[in-house]
């Protein structure tokens, strides 16, 4: 596969990365031509300056990590950060309030993030790590309800997580497709190969700190 360059996401969350990574994960994206970076909302104004007119998107995080925030704080951040440039945002989903089955709570919870969103791509997290297939089923559904464009598999912040899985991936793809959604792999994406089974799997997009290993094989 010649084009994985198109389906990553060029991610730095680091919560200790200084000026100088930021610098290095732009121009990377732009030398590489990935589809986009992927950067904490404090970091959308730089990541504006450094990628103008280089056709590479500005993807931020709301609610980061944890999904926990009260659903206005993450409209206000969602809000703040397509002002600031970001392109796309990608809010983690309440996973408490999705294992308590309190399913209008999530949905309202990402239609209100859609809203700020207006036309701005929004995807929304799972973290399938803990979650069980039923779960992910659910809250995949709940995403398409509430009007969400892309599920996504992982934060890549969960102790002991794995991440993106194959079987994970195959069955958001078969549960968001016939609602005209696609899936967002992130978490653990490190090789090559492993980008291209999850691409194989239904995986649209690929999250990830290794895109230029993975394009360089």
């Amino acid at each position: 596969m010649n084009n994985l360059n198109t389906y990553i996401e060029h991610t730095l969350l680091k919560q200790d990365a200084v000026k100088a990574d930021f610098i290095k994960l732009f121009n990377e994206a732009k030398e590489n031509k990935f589809l986009g970076v992927c950067v904490n909302p404090a970091y959308v104004e730089l990541a504006k300056t450094h990628l103008k007119d280089s056709g590479v998107k500005i993807v931020t995080v709301v609610g980061f990590p944890l999904g926990a925030n009260k659903t206005i704080v993450k409209s206000l951040e969602a809000l703040t950060a397509l002002k600031d440039g970001a392109d796309e945002v990608d809010m983690v989903l309440n996973v408490t309030e999705l294992k308590n089955k309190n399913y209008e709570y999530v949905k309202n919870d990402i239609m209100a993030v859609k809203a700020v969103c207006e036309d701005s791509i929004l995807k929304v997290i799972l973290e399938t790590d803990l979650l069980t297939k039923d779960e992910i089923v659910k809250a995949c559904e709940l995403c398409a309800e509430a009007g969400a464009n892309i599920v996504k598999t992982s934060t890549g912040f969960v102790k002991n997580g794995v991440g993106a899985k194959v079987e994970d991936v195959k069955l958001m793809h078969d549960t968001v497709e016939k609602y005209g959604m696609s899936v967002k792999a992130s978490g653990g994406i490190k090789t090559r190969e492993q980008a291209i089974a999850l691409i194989e799997a239904g995986a649209s997009r690929l999250g990830t700190s290794s895109g230029v290993q993975i394009v360089k094989g």
